[in-house]
């Protein structure tokens, strides 16, 4: 009896121990399917966000505003960046003009704005990603504007106003000389 308990338990004992083995080896195959589910899935996960990052990038030069100024017979076109330099640039001029047409006007010197080598350069606070030449030429138009009111700034002031040692072109003055459009 104690032979057939023993053999009993030996064959379930090995049954068990043969149930368990598949079973780890089942739950082995599981676990590597879920790894490679998950890998797959992280791989999916990252190719959409890369989509969505380049289809967010083509919003952003889409949405971004375009500009165009009408300047010698012919439109420049140029980014809000652009337009702001553009702007920057009749104001920075004014400033530089103002400066310098209040030295020339304490030192009794001629009205003379052209002589500046400020003026003449033109090139204060410009950067490359507008053209050289129109930056040029919005600058000098300020410059020859805060110069006058500078040189003249006895009485009041034409282009600009010149509160708490600031010069700045007035916003009407900005818009006639640049007559940017948004397009």
């Amino acid at each position: 009896m104690r032979l057939l308990n023993l053999k009993s338990f030996v064959g379930i004992a090995v049954f068990g121990l043969a149930l368990m083995i598949g079973t780890n080896d089942a739950n082995a195959q599981g676990w590597g399917q879920m790894a490679k589910n998950q890998k797959q899935a992280i791989k999916q996960q990252q190719k959409l966000e890369k989509e969505r990052m380049k289809l967010e990038r083509q919003e952003m030069r889409t949405a971004q505003a375009r500009y165009r100024v009408y300047r010698n017979g012919g439109w420049y076109n140029t980014d809000s960046r652009g337009a702001d330099l553009l702007r920057r640039a009749v104001n920075d001029g004014y400033r530089q003009g103002f400066s310098a047409g209040r030295a020339d006007r304490n030192r009794r010197a001629g009205l003379n704005w052209g002589g500046n080598n400020t003026y003449r350069s033109g090139t204060y606070g410009w950067q490359s990603y507008v053209d050289r030449n129109t930056y040029q030429y919005y600058f000098r138009q300020g410059f020859e504007r805060g110069y006058r009111d500078g040189y003249n700034s006895g009485g009041r002031l034409q282009y600009g106003t010149y509160n708490n040692g600031s010069a700045n072109i007035l916003g009407t003055i900005l818009g006639s000389i640049l007559n940017i459009q948004r397009y």
